[in-house]
């Protein structure tokens, strides 16, 4: 009994534990909305739906997720828990769940995506808010409460409103700097930034920030240049150029005076310079002033004008071109006629030669006087020349050379000839023709004291051709032809071709003729014969003609093999014939000693054959051999029986068989031994055999086959019949 109670005391918990059983029916995530505006809040509600098997108190542990990642977690006894997040910024941006764990048992809600419109403003900070010209200014554009990616839009605000922006991207933090030059001309510089982002959820772009003011100081005022020189200048008068600057307090500035690109004049650590210099028409122009300091520069310009003291002398000469010992006669004048020095000069070298102290000058020039002549003229310190007048003194040209540039007068046909042709005097330019026969082929002019090269291509067979050159310059009367020039062209061999008599065979220790011909090519031409693989030539001749026949004498099976032709002549090139091949066969004795060898053979083995075989007939029947055969030439074996065939083999004698009882004569003895054909003839024969043991039998007629063999050899003729005679049963 006290154990039953036992029992039932023990079981009492786990019923009660099965009482309180449940289950999650739903999770669910909300937000008022999924679309937020930077700076908003944002409100996440996760409410949990839960069956119960009794009324009692559970506790709810809620978890809260962004990007799969932990955000808040919370435990309640109610069926729902928030969570908010403020201010709302657009790193917020996501996809948000939550998920509910009661009594051993979880479940998870869906995916909520939640967008942040908007970025939050930026701020920008100057390091400096004064600066000076040349100088830069760092700005700092900072996004505090968003996270990276960003990028940076920063924009300098010209007076006009233009924009100069500078962008950059910064991947891990959330500010970013640049650097903007104070620029010429900048007074106070406005700046401001924007920020951007680009993310899986969007793009989304910031207000400008707040606008920051830099002032900018001047080192140094605008320069100002002028000149000390009166308003109306001319040539000799003293010009006087000043440019002056103002600093705003000391610094290592430089100024440069110049005229087009050329500096006139510099200095360093100065507030003003100078340039000086006696007036000519050359300092006609702009002139600027350019004041630097660092990256800093401030320039300023004036157009000076100088009036022409006089005109530019003009230089006129008699002629130009001149042959040597002509008279050469130079003038020089000034418009205007005004009283000057003038001087007439020859150059080379390059400051002259003084010719005379006059305004015209004449000589009887000769080759060296061919130069460059001007006229100086010079007023109260103003010097001016002339332009330049190129006189050339012509010599005239010699007899020129023609020759071949390799030295040889032979060509292949289809290559160029090079021909040079040089006169080695004469004054340059001199123009060099080159004649084939009478036709004009080219001119080259020559600058300089060297020859001209003239290319000719060999395009036809002559077996001469005759070239000449002329050669002339500007000299009145010279034109000078060269010798005459005799080119051999030469043509290549080509085409060969390669045989032999006999063709392809020859009889052992016969003659063999090998021809080797070539198509075309000129005269003389080498020819060679070789055997394959053989560098020593069986045959080396030249001939005046494009073919060439060679014997060969007492051929035997050594010589049995590949042989080729080459052929050559002064072309320089070598053309090989295809291969040859030449077998050795059996000379005709040979061939007649060999078949005399094979017939003997044949002979002595059917002569040994029959007496091996008469012998056993003998041995089986010695009875039946017939009395009356001593005088027959061929011996005879009969075997007789009711219903069998009888066999009997003759060896003809000259023209006929017989056997002791019944002669047998051949259906061939009329033909002479002359007869060359091998025939087989048919001979009907009468056969009687007596049988000494039984009575006489009627005689039969039986056919006889008879084959008769002829051979005809070199040495003669020589006749063998073999005749088997069968006997019907």
């Amino acid at each position: 009994m006290y154990f039953a109670v036992l029992m039932i005391l023990l079981h009492c918990p786990s019923l009660k534990a099965q009482d309180n059983v449940i289950t999650i029916n739903k999770v669910e995530l909300t937000v008022p909305s999924p679309k937020v505006k930077n700076g908003k809040s944002i409100e996440l509600t996760c409410i949990v739906d839960i069956s119960k098997s009794a009324s009692f108190q559970i506790q709810h542990a809620f978890s809260f997720y962004k990007d799969d990642s932990p955000l808040y977690n919370t435990t309640s006894e109610q069926d729902r828990a928030r969570y908010k997040i403020f201010p709302a910024r657009f790193a917020d941006s996501g996809s948000y769940k939550c998920s509910v764990e009661a009594s051993g048992k979880s479940k998870s809600s869906n995916d909520l995506v939640v967008q942040v419109k908007g970025l939050s403003q930026p701020k920008l900070t100057a390091l400096k808010t004064e600066v000076t010209e040349g100088e830069v200014v760092t700005l700092r554009c900072e996004e505090p409460e968003e996270k990276p990616p960003f990028i940076f839009l920063f924009n300098k605000i010209s007076p006009n409103q233009q924009l100069q922006a500078k962008k950059k991207q910064e991947l891990k933090e959330n500010f970013a700097s640049v650097d903007f030059p104070v620029e010429e001309g900048d007074r106070i510089l406005r700046f401001h930034c924007i920020v951007t982002v680009n993310s899986a959820v969007g793009f989304e772009k910031s207000e400008a920030s707040n606008i920051t003011l830099v002032t900018v100081v001047e080192p140094f005022s605008h320069p100002k240049l002028t000149s000390k020189s009166p308003w109306n200048v001319t040539e000799g008068d003293r010009i006087d150029i000043v440019c002056t600057t103002i600093l705003a307090r000391k610094y290592e500035i430089e100024i440069l005076i110049q005229k087009d690109r050329r500096i006139l004049n510099s200095t360093r650590g100065q507030n003003s310079l100078t340039y000086s210099a006696i007036a000519t028409m050359e300092d006609n122009g702009n002139y600027t002033c350019k004041v630097e300091l660092g990256r800093v520069s401030k320039t300023t310009s004036m157009n000076l004008v100088v009036e022409e003291l006089f005109a530019k002398p003009i230089l006129t000469p008699s002629l130009t071109d001149l042959d040597e010992n002509q008279r050469l006669s130079l003038w020089c004048h000034i418009n205007g006629s005004p009283k000057a020095n003038v001087s007439i000069i020859k150059r080379p070298p390059k400051n002259g030669t003084l010719l005379k102290t006059s305004s015209n000058f004449t000589i009887q020039v000769q080759v060296n006087d061919t130069g460059s002549y001007v006229c100086r003229a010079e007023i109260k310190g103003i010097i001016k020349e002339s332009n330049p007048v190129q006189i050339t003194v012509y010599a005239p040209v010699s007899e020129p050379v023609l020759s071949v540039a390799n030295l040889s007068t032979e060509m292949v046909l289809g290559e160029t000839l090079m021909l040079r042709c040089q006169s080695m005097s004469g004054t340059p330019p001199i123009n060099y023709t080159l004649f084939r026969g009478n036709r004009l082929i080219h001119t080259i002019t020559v600058f300089n004291n060297t020859y001209a090269e003239f290319r000719d291509k060999q395009t036809k067979l002559n077996n001469l051709r005759e070239y000449r050159c002329e050669a002339s310059n500007r000299h009145a009367y010279a034109k000078r032809s060269s010798y005459k020039m005799n080119i051999t062209v030469i043509a290549p061999v080509r085409n060969i071709s390669f045989g032999s008599l006999p063709h392809g065979e020859v009889e052992d220790g016969g003659n063999i003729n090998f021809l080797c011909i070539v198509g075309e090519g000129s005269l003389p031409i080498n020819f060679r014969i070789f055997k394959e693989n053989d560098q020593k030539p069986l045959f080396n001749e030249s001939k005046m003609e494009t073919r060439v026949l060679w014997q060969k004498e007492s051929f035997s099976k050594q010589d049995a093999g590949k042989y080729f032709c080459e052929a050559s002549n002064r072309a320089r090139a070598t053309v090989r014939s295809n291969l040859l091949t030449v077998k050795v066969i059996l000379a005709s004795w040979q061939k007649g000693f060999i078949a005399l060898f094979v017939l003997a053979v044949i002979a002595i083995a059917a002569s040994g054959f029959w007496w091996y075989w008469h012998k056993k007939e003998k041995g089986k029947h010695p009875s039946m051999e017939m009395s009356g055969s001593t005088a027959a030439t061929n011996s005879t074996s009969e075997k007789q029986a009711s219903g069998q065939n009888h066999y009997t083999e003759f060896y003809p004698g000259p023209g006929y068989i017989e056997d002791s009882e019944n002669p047998v004569k051949s259906a061939d003895e009329n033909k002479g031994p002359d007869h060359e054909s091998a025939e087989v003839e048919y001979t009907e024969v009468e056969v009687s055999t007596p049988d000494p043991y039984k009575a006489p039998v009627k005689k039969g007629t039986e056919t006889v086959y008879s084959e008769i063999r002829k051979a005809n050899n070199d040495s003669g003729e020589n006749r063998h019949s073999d005749k088997g005679v069968s006997l019907p049963a």
